[in-house]
């Protein structure tokens, strides 16, 4: 496993050198998966995970049903509302991706199902510490549950609400407050996700979804809350400071 991921990583190296030297110009639309796989001597789904990397290193967007397009890297991404919050898109993700689930539990393949317990595998290797190092594996399982639903328009949505996860200055620096810890948890919610689709069983694959959302949603607001309590002391704590009379009660 470990060399599987050395190997993507080297992928993503080898890719963003040719960008650089401009052989992939900002703009420009990628080759086709087995193009890639073949150039670089790889797995399609090798290059699937490079191109995951490379999306969330902001080098690319992926659009789906027309390709892999490269970002100037020096420009700004238009598009991202920024007054949405974390608590709308974790609603909207639970709505979206809930229903997506349940379909694509009656029309996942096997190799898809094969994919996901990979998938599976590499968050598990991630957490042995009982922290995700890294959101590559989630990203994939979800990415493979939305191409499950062999539904390009509800792969389009849930593609754009990872950018916005991804892109969004407030929205990303949240989950990554909140991402970090319960490694271990998080892959027993993914782990009943997979046992849904593999059972075939839209509802339970639907529950499984919106129990996953449901805990991000509450350490959201937790920590949401802790952050206001935290302010409200600090603020507390200077008032106190200022009006004190301290300072004029030592030097009487």
């Amino acid at each position: 496993m470990a060399n599987e991921k050395r190997l993507y990583q080297s992928v993503v190296n080898k890719m963003e050198q040719l960008i650089s030297e401009g052989e992939y110009p900002p703009g420009g639309r990628l080759p086709p998966e087995r193009e890639l796989a073949e150039r670089f001597g790889v797995s399609r789904p090798t290059i699937r995970e490079a191109i995951i990397a490379l999306e969330a290193r902001n080098r690319v967007r992926v659009r789906t049903g027309s390709g892999v397009y490269l970002l100037d890297s020096n420009a700004g991404h238009n598009g991202i509302d920024h007054s949405i919050t974390p608590f709308e898109l974790a609603e909207a993700r639970a709505l979206i991706e809930g229903e997506a689930a349940a379909l694509a539990a009656t029309m996942i393949t096997d190799e898809q199902l094969a994919e996901l317990e990979v998938a599976l595998q590499e968050m598990a290797d991630e957490s042995i510490d009982g922290k995700l190092t890294s959101e590559l594996a989630d990203q994939k399982f979800h990415k493979i549950i939305s191409e499950s639903t062999q539904n390009k328009m509800l792969m389009s949505v849930i593609d754009n609400l990872w950018y916005l996860r991804d892109h969004s200055p407030g929205i990303r620096k949240a989950h990554q407050a909140i991402c970090e810890t319960n490694g271990q948890l998080r892959i027993q919610e993914h782990q009943e996700i997979y046992d849904a689709l593999k059972r075939r069983d839209a509802s339970a694959a639907r529950k499984a979804m919106h129990a996953h959302f449901s805990r991000l949603l509450h350490k959201l607001i937790a920590a949401n809350e802790s952050e206001q309590i935290e302010e409200a002391r600090r603020r507390a704590v200077e008032s106190r400071q200022r009006f004190s009379l301290n300072h004029l009660v030592s030097e009487t």
